[in-house]
């Protein structure tokens, strides 16, 4: 592949609702570029974005992958990002990657859930964009309906730069706004004819819409425009640039995928209208000097870069992808990881088509490449020279909140689960394991269901090793509410040595939850002498790991040892530590123990229209809600606390009663007593389990 200098360079993300037509996108685009002799389809698993055994499997994308596109001496980064909401890791470093974004809507289907994501993140960032609209070979499909939808929800920055030419429900050609002209399509070529008769007044609406916004741009151009003047071709391209640009104007254009009709003028369109690296900024710090660094894609500047992405992949090895933030970098350039703070030679620079990796000799300011096995590098971590240390800002990631417990099928497997695990980490950031060792079981955290599942198959059909999810334990603890006095006294006499251990101990609520036990003695006369007392707070610390209410961790008791014997002969640490232990048991029984359950403190995020279900869904799941306030664009915030058993299949149950439109964060709030109810089923289940392994047995 060639190199390209900055302004020869256009990094586009494609973003939009799952199934729209992304990936088929990329496929046209590269079969009419000359990357693929033949176009792919993603039912057939045989496309070049889609490369991931997973993904030929489910026939969706699942992860972000680059095309480097080379079309009329420019290189577009095409850069297809998942479309399901369980992936939105991956969209958020592609995003962080672009420097502006295509929304693909299936004309079809028209305006859905990710079709507004993808705006909202278009918002977000400040992305230049425009709105393509796919299948328009198919029957029902509507240009007109999603651009009458999008101007209802935007406002007038859309612009139509395309409209459909139809004839006996087929598509057949497009009438460019921009030059009043029309086009047909007869097999690859494309032929000039004249404007239909009934296409000519919505022409014209849609010329009239880009002039006005072409004279918004000068106060000359306006003067020009009220004075009934007509601009010329060079100046409406212009000045359209610079709106488009500054997000003032959003093009709308159209085409079939599968067809390739209307790629080759949305490939002219992005380089014609979409910034190059080089008219977007960038800044990091200093690390030498504190001071903000402006590198701006400036191919002048020292060099630096960042990691926006990690591949590990089994089959292809490790590539860390890179955003080229200012400078030229070239072929074994010693490079310094300020995060990591290591200097590593980065060997050869490739490009990466799909997983096909290209190499190239250097990479400008402002393109996307690849580095291969640089061992300590992470995504977010930067890049630069050692003499000039460039840090930059990780871009943000969502925080995955479902979880799931996992266990290995086969116990030899342990550590080549968690070594696939921790390389499938560090390629996806909402992926997260916890060991939770109070409940002696291990977690894993996603973005849904779906991610999860996701999980398990590839650690089955990549990694070869089998995990089992199933439904976590909740993290509850056990206390007392009332107080206790007992006594216990440990005898074993089997020849030679017995063993005489006796405590009399009273059991009271602590004043706070935040230590399992407080140990206190108050021994008179040497009852029990001193030695035995961390004897005794061994016991205590052995009993709180698991209560003998339901074997959940303890919290929250007062223990004083305050008589008790011993024998001069007899007695031992051991002795006194087992009636301590006996003795716990028994005065916490006695003390009114309860359950607590683990309270988070809930936010969901819905459109105003949803908030009475969404309300009595919590309410159902034991959820006290708190409030509600509103946060603009129609979405209200409704705050609540509810119990973490409550929070189970809570995304998949969000996701199906707002259509996917809701979103919700949570956090641990603190500990409550759980309902009898709870509490009983909780024993109940403990004592199943005592009965069940002393059958084993």
């Amino acid at each position: 592949m060639n190199v390209y200098t900055t302004d020869k360079i256009r990094n586009v993300v494609l973003l939009g609702h799952g199934g729209s037509g992304k990936t088929s996108l990329v496929e046209s685009m590269a079969y009419l570029s000359g990357i693929t002799s033949r176009m792919g389809k993603v039912a057939d698993g045989n496309t070049v974005s889609d490369y991931g055994k997973e993904e030929q499997k489910r026939q969706f994308s699942i992860s972000t992958s680059v095309v480097p596109i080379e079309w009329e001496g420019h290189k577009i980064n095409v850069i297809d990002a998942p479309g399901y909401f369980d992936f939105v890791g991956e969209v958020e470093e592609a995003v962080s990657a672009a420097g502006a974004a295509i929304i693909v809507v299936n004309g079809k289907s028209g305006i859905e859930v990710g079709t507004q994501k993808a705006w909202e993140l278009c918002e977000k960032y400040k992305l230049p964009r425009f709105v393509y609209v796919s299948n328009m070979d198919v029957d029902n499909a509507s240009f007109r309906q999603v651009v009458e939808d999008m101007t209802e929800l935007y406002g007038k920055k859309m612009a139509p730069f395309h409209l459909p030419i139809r004839e006996d429900e087929k598509f057949v050609g497009y009438i460019n706004v921009i030059t009043e002209t029309g086009n047909r399509w007869q097999g690859k070529e494309v032929i000039p004819c004249d404007v239909p008769e009934y296409n000519k007044p919505n022409l014209q609406i849609c010329r009239d819409t880009l002039l006005e916004a072409v004279a918004e741009t000068s106060e000359d151009l306006m003067e020009r425009y009220f004075n009934g003047e007509t601009f010329s071709e060079a100046e409406i391209r212009a000045a359209l640039r610079t709106n488009v640009c500054d997000g003032s104007i959003v093009p709308m254009t159209m085409g079939s995928n599968t067809l390739c009709q209307g790629i080759y003028t949305l490939l002219d369109d992005i380089i014609k209208y979409m910034p190059s690296p080089e008219n977007r900024e960038v800044a990091g710090i200093n690390m030498k000097t504190n001071e903000i660094y402006h590198a701006d894609y400036d191919f002048s500047k020292a060099k630096s870069a960042y990691i926006w992405k990690t591949i590990v992949d089994p089959f292809i090895g490790k590539y860390s992808m890179i955003k080229v933030n200012s400078g030229v970098l070239k072929t074994d350039d010693l490079l310094y990881n300020v995060d990591k703070d290591i200097e590593e030679k980065i060997g050869k620079l490739y490009v990466l088509q799909g997983n096909k990796p290209l190499e190239v000799p250097e990479l400008h300011a402002g393109d996307i490449g690849a580095l291969a096995k640089l061992t300590a590098a992470r995504t977010g971590n930067s890049l630069s020279t050692k003499s000039t240390t460039i840090k930059y800002g990780q871009f943000e990631i969502s925080t995955p909140y479902t979880y799931m417990r996992y266990k290995p099928k086969n116990k030899g497997d342990v550590d080549k689960i968690s070594q696939a695990l921790q390389k499938m980490g560090h390629e996806d950031l909402t992926l997260r394991v916890v060991n939770d060792s109070e409940n002696r079981q291990m977690l894993l955290y996603g973005m849904g269901d779906q991610h999860l599942e996701i999980v398990v198959s590839r650690l089955l059909n990549e990694y070869k090793v089998e995990v089992e999810l199933a439904t976590p334990k909740i993290a509850y603890k056990e206390t007392i509410r009332k107080n206790s006095d007992v006594e216990y006294k440990y005898k074993k006499q089997s020849g030679g040595h017995g063993q005489y251990g006796h405590v009399k101990m009273r059991f009271s609520p602590a004043e706070s939850l935040d230590e399992a036990y407080v140990f206190e003695q108050e021994v008179v006369g040497g009852a029990v002498p001193k030695n035995f007392f961390p004897a005794v707070e061994k016991g205590l610390q052995d009993s709180v790991v698991k209560g003998p209410l339901a074997a959940y961790p303890v919290v929250g008791v007062k223990a004083v040892l305050y008589d008790g014997s011993y024998h001069p002969v007899d007695s031992s640490e051991l002795a006194f530590k087992m009636a301590t232990i006996q003795a716990f048991k028994k005065g916490f029984m006695e003390a009114h123990p309860v359950l607590l359950e683990p309270i988070a403190s809930l936010k969901v995020t819905v459109p105003d229209a949803y908030t009475g279900d969404i309300m009595g869904d919590l309410n159902k799941r034991r959820g006290r809600v708190l409030g509600m306030n509103p946060t603009g664009g129609g979405k209200q915030v409704i705050e609540a606390d509810i119990p973490m058993s409550g929070l189970f299949g809570y995304c998949t149950d969000l996701r199906s009663m707002t259509g996917g439109r809701g979103e919700y964060t949570y956090e641990f709030a603190r500990y409550e007593q759980a309902p009898s109810d709870v509490q009983e089923k909780e024993v109940a289940a403990r004592a199943a389990q005592v009965a069940e392994n002393s059958a084993d047995e």
